[in-house]
């Protein structure tokens, strides 16, 4: 654990919390801290900063917390995917929070099968728990915003030119595309469709909105691949 994650139901007060349950576990079983120690804190959509540990047994352990340092920068990339099968998003929606996206829109599309909507990995409690994953892993405390959009034409005639809105905006495809931009601390939008593409009926739409296909060259990459790759290439973090 890079960060032990601080939620605002912990405080006793602005510099005290105690802590019960998963993280005492991991205070006790993994890191083997005692009294004095310090660890690594941060508040959920909040600062970093470190604790010193008071006291700690096996039902609560209590920390003295100084929040004091700004979480890293988040990538200047929204992120519009078609819904994955539920085992590829579990590792999405964690690595998401760990490349430091703060948008992730979860669309529909003609190959994304129906039951995928009906997984319960899509409750808010279990996306939140992958996204702290991540950002436990990243050293993070901003959670990443999740949209689901269950309907592909009026997502894109509704609501995309409204997330673009002056934006560039990227769909990776393999026909008929421009060459990969360079990366940029400028805001950007990528769409990735799923396993099997997008359809050119899909494609089209797209492009009507404003949204220019790009190449990831003649290998075909799994979409989990594909989003590491798009993220590192077309998104800079911003310095400061």
């Amino acid at each position: 654990m890079n960060l032990l994650l601080l939620r605002s139901d912990d405080f006793l007060d602005p510099q005290h919390v105690r802590l019960c349950g998963q993280r005492l576990d991991h205070i006790n079983e993994i890191l083997g801290s005692q009294a004095n120690d310090a660890l690594r804190v941060g508040l959920i959509n909040g600062l970093c900063g470190t604790a010193r540990l008071l006291s700690i047994n096996s039902t609560e352990a209590t920390l003295h917390v100084t929040l004091d340092t700004p979480p890293p920068a988040p990538l200047p990339l929204t992120v519009v995917l078609a819904l994955p099968r539920p085992k590829m998003l579990r590792r999405i929606l964690k690595n998401t929070a760990e490349f430091g996206i703060k948008q992730l829109h979860l669309i529909n599309s003609y190959k994304v099968e129906k039951s995928y909507w009906q997984t319960p990995a899509l409750k808010p409690e279990t996306c939140k728990a992958y996204f702290e994953e991540g950002l436990i892993q990243a050293k993070d405390t901003v959670m990443p915003e999740l949209h689901l959009h269950k309907r592909f034409k009026p997502f894109v005639e509704d609501h995309l030119p409204t997330i673009i809105d002056g934006q560039q905006a990227f769909v990776a495809h393999p026909y008929n595309a421009e060459p990969m931009p360079s990366p940029s601390t400028e805001k950007r939008v990528i769409v990735i469709g799923p396993e099997g593409g997008f359809t050119d009926y899909e494609i089209d739409l797209l492009q009507q909105q404003g949204v220019k296909t790009i190449s990831m060259g003649q290998r075909i990459y799994r979409v989990e691949n594909a989003l590491t790759r798009l993220t590192c290439q077309l998104s800079a973090t911003p310095h400061g």
